[in-house]
């Protein structure tokens, strides 16, 4: 069994960890490798490292610190197929979601090419007589993301390109989940021939965790994950003096109007209800139908949901995979089990489903529960796998007023051909990224991926301007120089 390494200071080294944890295919049920869980003290060697790094690296001028992003994006284009695949590996994707992941990491990278120009300051001659005043940007030092498994190939890169152009040196935790994804890209920046100690990869679980955001040596901590444990990574990271910003859950609504069109508004949705099998922060999961078309865009969503394809990511025309793990199998088959019991129609039902040779699969096919209760568990939980509720509307006022309702405000969507109505939406919706006729609203990475209420703990998001913001501290100098001073010289 390959049971992964570590990457430390420049080199691949393998854990005194006594306890490992499997990555499944969830497609197979196949164990693929193991991980390490990396105790405390393989951790304090690593953030020392990274310590020691950052001081070199942060006096690296940054037009040469963005030359290896360069480097780093040529390689993800010379090596995406490579990539995809482990991403279907050990998450189950579809090989253009894989791709299309990807393909957002390396958009990442060549925003966090700006940062000489993202990265300036700015300033004021003579606001006193004689008196300039400056304000610079300089890095923080070293710098820890956490990231879950349903993106490993792109979340990665909402932080680490920006860390590092920004002159931190950069610790990654993946999921626990998986671990492929991660050690091919390290495996690309050890070609970058980055300085040592400035990128270093940590393998393992909360113990790990616990020990890099404890380290009094670590300046900033970012993570994605769920709203529980977002809340309490950035709780105890604030607490130990630190920035942090964590990305947390999600319940994205989905409202359609009597004006839609209802055959775009279809494919959009369904991409969004089922892409990725449901398990991305930005998947709809709630679809509000308002006024007289309700039944239209219902047997049509039905019917888009009985006939897509579902099956093993690599193979030819599939268009969903497995949930990652048979807990979360489990999990969403309880919760669907659960919204009949409120009173919701199980209309398309993906409970129980079989793919062809991969019969041990995670496999949940898509799920449609209609006349769903508005406030019952099923409407503001998250779900996080490939089930649609539906939830009928007297008109936009009773639509906003749910998505307000809801303790997380991540993404809602609004499909219309009214103007009036989009406006409203945008302005009224109490959520971090808001989609108009589109069904996933992903900012492109030169804008911060928002997210409001129960989803963000923080101030500033991943991505961008944030992500730059984020990983630099503001210096402000005042300087005075008498011209007496300047005729000794």
């Amino acid at each position: 069994m390959k049971i992964l390494k570590n990457y430390i200071n420049g080199h691949w080294v393998d854990s005194s960890a006594a306890q490992k944890l499997r990555i499944i295919n969830p497609a197979t049920a196949q164990t693929i490798a193991e991980i390490p869980v990396t105790p405390a003290g393989e951790v304090d060697e690593v953030v020392q490292r990274a310590h020691q790094a950052s001081e070199g690296w942060m006096r690296t001028p940054v037009t040469e610190r963005i030359q290896f992003l360069f480097k780093l994006k040529n390689l993800f284009e010379e090596n995406i197929e490579d990539l995809a695949h482990a991403i279907t590996e050990e998450c189950g994707k579809t090989k253009g979601e894989a791709i299309g992941e990807l393909r957002r990491g390396i958009e990442n990278i060549e925003v966090a090419c700006g940062a000489p120009i993202l990265m300036q300051g700015y300033n004021n001659e003579d606001i006193a007589s004689g008196i300039d005043e400056h304000m610079i940007r300089q890095p923080l030092g070293v710098v820890v993301a956490i990231t879950p498994f349903n993106f490993p190939g792109m979340i990665p890169f909402w932080f680490l390109p920006y860390a590092i152009a920004c002159g931190n040196s950069f610790i990654l935790k993946p999921s626990e989940k998986l671990g492929l994804t991660a050690h091919k890209i390290f495996a690309l920046l050890e070609k970058t021939e980055l300085p040592v100690g400035v990128v270093q990869l940590v393998q393992g679980n909360k113990e790990t965790v616990d020990a890099l955001i404890d380290h009094s040596l670590v300046s900033a901590v970012s993570f994605v994950g769920s709203t529980e444990v977002a809340r309490y990574i950035y709780g105890r990271a604030t607490a130990n003096g630190k920035r942090a910003q964590c990305q947390g859950g999600a319940k994205n609504p989905i409202i359609v109007m009597p004006d839609a069109d209802i055959e775009m508004t279809t494919q959009m949705a369904a991409d969004s209800f089922y892409g990725c099998a449901g398990q991305r922060c930005l998947a709809g999961s709630v679809a509000i139908t308002v006024g007289d078309k309700s039944n239209e865009f219902k047997d049509a969503i039905i019917d888009v949901a009985r006939n897509r394809k579902v099956g093993y990511g690599w193979d030819e025309g599939i268009e969903m995979g497995p949930v990652i793990s048979a807990e979360s199998k489990s999990r969403i088959e309880n919760f669907i089990g659960l919204g009949a019991k409120e009173g919701a129609k199980i209309v398309v039902d993906g409970r129980g489903a079989k793919v062809s040779g991969y019969d041990n699969g995670n496999f949940i096919f898509p799920t449609v529960l209609d006349e769903v209760d508005p406030h019952g568990e099923i409407a503001k939980t998250e779900i996080f796998g490939p089930v649609l509720s539906l939830i009928h509307a007297s008109d936009i006022e009773e639509a906003i007023a749910f998505i307000n309702s809801n303790r997380y405000g991540n993404m809602a969507c609004l499909f219309t051909s009214s103007g009036a109505a989009a406006r409203k939406f945008r302005h009224e919706c109490i959520v971090g990224n808001i989609g108009i006729n589109i069904g996933v609203a992903a900012p492109m990475a030169f804008y911060p991926f928002s997210g409001w209420k129960d989803s963000f703990f923080g101030d500033l998001h991943a991505q961008g301007r944030h992500g730059v913001e984020f990983y630099t501290q503001t210096k402000v100098v005042v300087e005075r120089w008498p011209k007496e001073w300047s005729r000794k010289f």
